[in-house]
């Protein structure tokens, strides 16, 4: 009697893999679940340190861009115009970071059984979410500090996050997939992301830079999404530059797409070369 073989594979179809995503979606909030335990199990300030390091990041740049250089501040409290910008920047280079190294921190789940590889990096940036919405505290705390009302526009603040979360999803898939294959990239992406943080609007306004380079600036999207912060908790106080905004979400979905199109063309690889 012949002995039957069984091969488990992904689905060859674009729209077989997605239906693949989403039934193994048990799987990534386990994985979610376990990261968040993993990250704040045994620290002495627990689950604080994702206020904690905002916190003095703010201190910091409110010290030195306030006080010393005394740049404009768009008419609100100085330390709330950062926050507006540390907070998205942060949970960008948190989610980045921690996508880019999904891959290879799982590399024996990855290596034992099927299913689908993005959702690794997808996991990882879930986790920056709940970072994010912990860290949210302290921009409520500032605002009755100074006894700040902010603007109806504060609805639309998910609209922002969701670009920041799309390209730090985008941008995580493609370095993900590469790490895989060049380790060095655990090293290069701390230094990108430490000069992001100094060409983003994070202590400074955007009406700095000047008019005729506005545009080449929005190429980095991170810097719509820091004026669309500041613009939907300042209302009116912080001038929003449209086409720079458009710009910004334009160069994130094709990041987005670019990463999707990478990682899918290299993730049969992973479990050979890992």
């Amino acid at each position: 009697m012949s002995k039957k073989r069984i091969v488990i594979e992904s689905g060859k179809e674009s729209g077989a893999y997605w239906r693949d995503l989403w039934s193994y979606r048990e799987l990534l909030y386990y994985l979610t679940l376990r990261d968040i335990l993993i990250r704040y199990k045994q620290t002495f300030l627990g689950i604080a340190w994702s206020a904690f390091r905002p916190l003095l990041t703010i201190m910091v740049f409110t010290v030195v861009f306030g006080k010393i250089a005394h740049l404009p501040d768009n008419g609100a409290p100085y330390a709330i115009m950062v926050c507006c910008a540390i907070l998205p920047w942060q949970f960008f280079s948190n989610a980045l970071s921690d996508a880019s190294n999904s891959l290879v921190n799982n590399s024996e789940i990855l290596t034992k059984v099927y299913f689908p590889r993005m959702i690794f990096p997808i996991s990882a940036i879930s986790i920056s979410l709940v970072d994010f919405a912990i860290s949210l505290g302290i921009l409520c705390l500032l605002m009755l500090f100074y006894g700040f009302v902010p603007a109806w526009t504060i609805l639309l603040l998910p609209l922002f996050l969701a670009v920041a979360f799309t390209t730090a999803l985008g941008a995580g898939f493609f370095i993900a997939s590469l790490n895989v294959r060049f380790r060095d990239f655990k090293f290069i992406i701390p230094f990108l992301l430490q000069l992001g943080l100094f060409i983003s609007p994070i202590g400074f306004s955007s009406s700095v830079v000047p008019e005729k380079w506005k545009l080449v600036y929005y190429l980095n999207p991170m810097a719509g999404v820091i004026d669309g912060f500041r613009w939907a908790v300042l209302g009116n106080d912080a001038k929003l530059f449209i086409p720079g905004i458009c710009m910004s979400v334009g160069i994130s979905l094709i990041i987005l797409a670019l990463g999707i199109s990478f990682f899918r063309k290299v993730e049969r690889e992973f479990v050979d070369i890992i």
